[in-house]
């Protein structure tokens, strides 16, 4: 069973989102995405100034299995990427959570945020699968 911090929100495409209460939330993929990709070994983030619409695939994780699109769970600009991914994308796999985080975005709607899954409806969603 994965681990599913419960003052996260999510998107059913398994990001998640942690609202950082200055109108900034951190983006990062769950660790049940992470354990499906399996071991990351490059990721591709969107760019410091990006505008950024809920659904559009704006990174890329590639791990040792396949290559998978990043979804944006919110609407916003790109305030702030992970740059230590680019050296080290491993932290996605060892604190996806933490210090795997990909990218911080400026949300443009505060109320998208009720749009998102808690996580109690993030781990059924994922039982579904």
């Amino acid at each position: 069973m994965s681990n599913i911090p419960s003052e996260l929100k999510y998107a059913t495409s398994h990001e998640w989102v942690r609202n950082e209460g200055n109108g900034i939330v951190t983006v990062g993929i769950t660790e049940h995405a992470q354990e499906l990709l399996g071991d990351m070994v490059f990721v591709e983030l969107p760019d410091v100034g990006d505008n950024i619409s809920t659904g559009d695939d704006v990174a890329v994780a590639e791990s040792v299995k396949a290559a998978s699109d990043i979804y944006a769970p919110i609407t916003g600009e790109v305030v702030e990427v992970n740059e230590d991914l680019e050296d080290s994308p491993e932290l996605v796999n060892s604190d996806a959570f933490g210090d795997g985080w990909m990218f911080k975005v400026k949300i443009e709607d505060a109320g998208e945020l009720d749009n998102l899954l808690d996580a109690e409806g993030y781990e059924n969603s994922i039982d579904e699968d």
